[in-house]
């Protein structure tokens, strides 16, 4: 058991085997293999890769940014040459699966236009569904929030971390540029879980 939680690979591994194992016993309720089994997949997915992205972008607005300043000058490559690029593959990578698989889900449950239109799609037969309004929302800060992470916040710390060719004046403008841009995905994710989470409970 040490060897398997002393390798992270090995960890990974091990706990999606699990989860499978379980996400294929799921199939055999009495909904079976299609349908809400799907649904039920990809919201898994969904959540799954979210935790993932808005956990690294806690991480990187309640630890990383704060305390970097803080840090000795001798110590800083090893943020910034090592821990930053790694976080930020998984930061942007889980960042278009988490969407992906919220496009998908919303696609499979049906409400996909409803959703995109903030439930105006509906609202010349039965008026606006509150519902819709309000997951529609989060559907759309979640997008800003995915366009800013692969539109700003990535190309910025490429130069700031020197991932491409920069001078100085470049870099320094590239890192305020990627903080603003990551604290406004920050200022837009509490709402989004909001809208989230509650129209789950209320209305899904």
């Amino acid at each position: 058991m040490t060897g398997i939680l002393t390798n992270f690979r090995s960890t990974i591994i091990v706990s999606l085997v699990l989860a499978l194992v379980m996400v294929f016993g799921f199939g055999h309720s009495p909904n079976g293999f299609h349908g809400a089994y799907w649904q039920a997949v990809f919201r898994w997915l969904h959540v799954l890769f979210g935790i993932l992205w808005i956990g690294l972008l806690y991480y990187f607005n309640f630890v990383q940014m704060r305390v970097m300043p803080t840090i000795p000058a001798e110590l800083k490559p090893a943020v910034s040459k090592y821990i930053a690029p790694e976080a930020l593959f998984w930061f942007r990578w889980s960042a278009l699966a988490t969407w992906i698989m919220g496009m998908i889900v919303a696609f499979n449950r049906g409400y996909l236009m409803e959703a995109i239109t903030l439930g105006a799609w509906q609202g010349y037969q039965r008026g606006v569904d509150m519902g819709f309004t309000f997951i529609g929302m989060g559907m759309w800060l979640a997008t800003v929030m995915f366009f800013n992470v692969w539109g700003l916040i990535w190309p910025n710390q490429k130069r700031a971390l020197g991932l491409v060719p920069a001078d100085d004046a470049t870099k320094a403008k590239a890192a305020t540029t990627a903080m603003l841009f990551s604290r406004i995905n920050m200022l837009l994710s509490i709402p989004m879980l909001v809208t989230m989470t509650m129209y789950q409970t209320l209305f899904g």
